[in-house]
């Protein structure tokens, strides 16, 4: 085979892509149809090199063997950043900050109406729809939400992101500025306009973003959890 023809299907089948066999024309031990499995490489024959579910490591050869790509699995990763709720009395006009110990209580209430923010068009890629780089980040984010989350004690805002692979450490740091970018000026300048009602009848706002003590940080970042290393 041709350098070009080995130089596309590398292109077109980069390892960790998966695939499921529909048949395999070897005659002695053929994969079941059916079977899954993941790419490892093309050699320079222009077989593809593939580690099999069941075990087997047959090498799928294009145009004898007939298979399908699989859509990308998807992980996640959320960047965590300090979040602080203003409390207003039924009926009364001044902001009191809540303490942690309070703002906690108050996570289904802020979760609730964070779905309610969301439009239908980003039903599928969240806040990404708005992402309009070409780079690692549009490449591999699938979907990027807000949620809110209680961890250590104190309430937390998140970026909860669908990735279908790890990202570099460039990739990694363009999320965390679109992130931090939807928190402060996109989505939370106008969610934090709108007051969320409790069932006493008064209202919080809820803060993703403040101009002081406040960074996003991973996971492994923020709380020393295990996450897979960054590609180079």
């Amino acid at each position: 085979m041709n350098r070009d023809k080995v130089k596309q299907l590398r292109a077109r089948y980069p390892k960790g892509t998966r695939v499921q066999l529909i048949s395999m024309e070897d005659p002695y031990a053929p994969v079941p149809p059916g079977t899954e499995g993941e790419i490892i490489f093309v050699d320079d024959t222009g077989s593809v090199h593939t580690k099999w579910d069941n075990g087997s490591s047959l090498a799928l050869i294009p145009g004898e063997d007939t298979f399908r790509v699989l859509p990308p699995q998807l992980t996640e990763l959320k960047l965590y950043m300090p979040m602080t709720v203003d409390y207003f009395e039924n009926g009364g006009e001044d902001a009191f900050p809540l303490l942690d110990f309070e703002a906690v209580r108050c996570v289904d209430n802020i979760n609730a109406a964070l779905l309610r923010e969301r439009l239908p068009e980003e039903e599928t890629q969240g806040l990404m729809r708005y992402y309009d780089r070409e780079d690692g980040a549009a490449e591999k984010v699938r979907s990027l939400n807000f949620t809110a989350e209680v961890k250590d004690e104190k309430l937390w805002g998140v970026a909860v992101c669908q990735v279908t692979a790890d990202l570099t450490e460039e990739a990694l740091s363009r999320l965390k500025d679109y992130a931090a970018g939807q928190a402060s000026d996109g989505f939370g300048e106008g969610f934090e306009q709108r007051g969320i009602k409790l069932s006493d009848g008064s209202e919080i706002y809820a803060h993703l973003w403040q101009d002081h003590d406040w960074d996003i940080q991973t996971e492994a970042e923020r709380f020393g959890m295990d996450e897979p290393e960054l590609t180079m």
